[in-house]
């Protein structure tokens, strides 16, 4: 029996390239910025969003909550969509990292525009926390891999810019999003404060994200990184499998997302699935009739995993590590449920 795991494209395992590219990394001591192949990570992330500096982190949690901490004060208040990954799947770091508060948004797939944001900043009033950021994520995790285009973007920095308001993007499957849109990511330097770039995701690296922003931000953020525990040594074997990542598997993504298309299309025929979101990229989320639990026991017989996101609702993830052999059993696999 052939298994298939869609429960998320952090399962995926280095590819042999990417294993050659670690194990012949050149390395130093990257707390004292001498770790070369850091270093290299660093600047080519940095140029390929149009971006000053970047800093390398364990996880794009880490990078999330670096720039939440170097955009905000205690007091502040930032403002995100309710599905926000920041807020939703960070542990209550916000709060506890930054002592700020946030103010939910209800946008369409987790989209929003800059008309639900404009009323939502408070006014200067000591009754209120002071507005000070806007976190965006790209592709929308709840929203199932929903995307922002450039042209979304842009309206949304502009009234940043106006308010006096820093502008973050939690960029976790920035990739995803721009093979779906076709911008240039070069042009997303001139729109946020901050991006944060998973690797370990579609990409496909093992660990590892890296925080993209001006010299001067960076320089902060190596402190707090520092402060949380992310200051690793000898880490250019991990930022090694993120360089390969990025020369290698960015334009196989449209693969990953022809796969989920072909998923979200057979289940939309499906009797046992009641509702499917419109399929973008590499995520596709979908409600059944029975509950989503006892659907994933009998996804489980045949040898499918996926997640459960609420009571009806399940996500499947296409990724690097789910070939067309795999995609096209689970599809013989929902039609036999």
């Amino acid at each position: 029996m052939i298994t298939v795991d869609l429960r998320s494209d952090t399962v995926t395992k280095p590819t042999p390239g990417m294993l050659e590219a670690m194990w012949s990394a050149k390395v130093g001591d990257d707390v004292f910025g001498e770790d070369e192949t850091i270093n290299t990570l660093e600047a080519k992330a940095a140029a390929m969003f149009g971006m000053e500096a970047a800093i390398f982190c364990p996880s794009g949690t880490m990078t999330n909550q670096i720039a939440i901490k170097c955009f905000t004060q205690p007091l502040d208040e930032l403002i995100a969509d309710q599905t926000a990954h920041v807020y939703r799947y960070e542990g209550g770091g916000i709060a506890f990292n930054s002592a700020v508060s946030t103010r939910l948004l209800n946008g369409y797939r987790g989209i929003l525009t800059p008309e639900m944001i404009e009323p939502e900043i408070n006014a200067e009033n000591i009754h209120y926390p002071h507005t000070s950021l806007v976190v965006l994520e790209n592709t929308v995790n709840k929203g199932g891999g929903s995307c922002y285009t450039l042209e979304q973007i842009k309206p949304i920095a502009e009234l940043c810019q106006e308010k006096g308001l820093k502008l973050h993007l939690d960029g976790a499957r920035i990739f995803n999003a721009l093979t779906h849109t076709g911008d240039a990511a070069v042009d997303y330097g001139k729109c946020f404060d901050g991006i944060s770039v998973c690797l370990s995701k579609g990409l496909g690296a093992p660990v590892g994200s890296v925080l993209l922003a001006d010299k001067e931000t960076i320089k902060y953020a190596r402190r707090i990184r520092k402060v949380l525990g992310g200051g690793m040594r000898q880490a250019g074997f991990l930022a090694a499998a993120g360089i390969y990542a990025l020369d290698h598997h960015v334009d196989r993504l449209k693969i990953d997302h022809s796969h989920a298309r072909i998923l979200g299309e057979e289940l939309s025929r499906l009797p046992w699935v009641s509702n499917v979101i419109p399929v973008e990229t590499n995520i596709v989320l979908f409600d059944t009739v029975e509950p989503a639990a006892a659907v994933l026991a009998k996804f489980a017989e045949k040898g499918i995993r996926a997640s459960e996101t609420d009571k009806h609702r399940i996500r499947f993830v296409t990724h690097l590590d789910v070939h067309a052999e795999q995609v096209e059993y689970t599809v013989d696999a929902l039609k036999s449920l």
